[in-house]
């Protein structure tokens, strides 16, 4: 997992968000700006100290959280 090595989790820095690594770039601003349609490209433009690796690993911690989320099943809802 490229966690380590692209993204990071700091409590100091946006509060515990997971940011690109030596930036205070949120991986859910670039997870939104993908998911609104924009190119990496684009984003890669929008941040130029950024990197298509960059951008591609908070796509793979996403799906690192995804994959590892405990999931609970919740009781039927009576009305």
């Amino acid at each position: 997992m490229i966690l380590g090595a692209r993204i990071e989790i700091n409590p100091r820095v946006i509060h515990g968000r997971p940011v690109i690594k030596g930036t205070r770039i949120p991986v859910g601003l670039i997870l939104g700006y993908l998911a609104g349609g924009l190119m990496v490209e684009e984003i890669l433009a929008e941040y130029p100290t950024l990197t298509r690796e960059d951008v591609l690993a908070c796509l793979e911690y996403a799906s690192y959280v995804v994959d590892n989320e405990e999931v609970f099943e919740l009781a039927p809802v009576v009305a």
